[in-house]
């Protein structure tokens, strides 16, 4: 409870935050660094530093009341918007609008780095949930084992307003429209 009320005095009076500063969490193999949060904006908006290693990514997944866009910094990111692939290197932007499904994985020989922005803030709510607090603003380790299966990420994407419906990945074949009601 302190925190927020720290984060949104901090807001109120504006502030700034140095390269490698913000809160930062391990997730699903990425560093995210809160650059600024809900707690910030009232969930107006939010703004994440990722760090993506060569070809990891999010799930392939879809905000029903949150537009989501990409801003790289360094590297290439490659980021599928319903069927359309685009592909991005450091000055590229992309924009994934609510409702229709997207993702984005790391391309090219080294991590991406890339700023992620949400209107209203809401995923912000899962990366608390599954992420890990980053003890140093860097990679993750390894994993020792697979990746957390989909289906327990699934409700917790749910409660935090996202809805996650495949790996990550290109789009899969959907030949009736996207499931994006569900």
């Amino acid at each position: 409870m302190q925190v927020t009320t720290m984060n949104a005095d901090r807001a109120m009076r504006g502030y700034a935050l140095a390269n490698n500063e913000g809160e930062a969490f391990w997730l699903l193999g990425m560093l995210q660094t809160v650059k600024i949060g809900h707690a910030d904006t009232s969930g107006g908006y939010g703004l994440i530093e990722v760090v993506v290693p060569p070809g990891l990514g999010s799930p392939w997944h879809v905000h029903p009341e949150e537009d989501e866009w990409f801003y790289v910094l360094e590297g290439n990111l490659t980021v599928y918007v319903g069927d359309t692939r685009l592909d991005l290197t450091a000055g590229g932007f992309a924009f994934g609008p609510k409702r229709i499904p997207h993702t984005f994985i790391g391309a090219g020989a080294n991590p991406t780095r890339t700023l992620v922005g949400f209107s209203p803030m809401q995923f912000e709510g899962f990366m608390r949930e599954v992420g890990q607090p980053a003890p140093l603003h860097v990679l993750p380790p390894p994993p020792d084992g697979p990746p957390p299966a989909i289906e327990k990420l699934a409700p917790i994407a749910k409660r935090n307003g996202f809805i996650i419906l495949g790996p990550p990945g290109p789009p899969p074949e959907i030949s009736a429209g996207w499931p994006i009601h569900q």
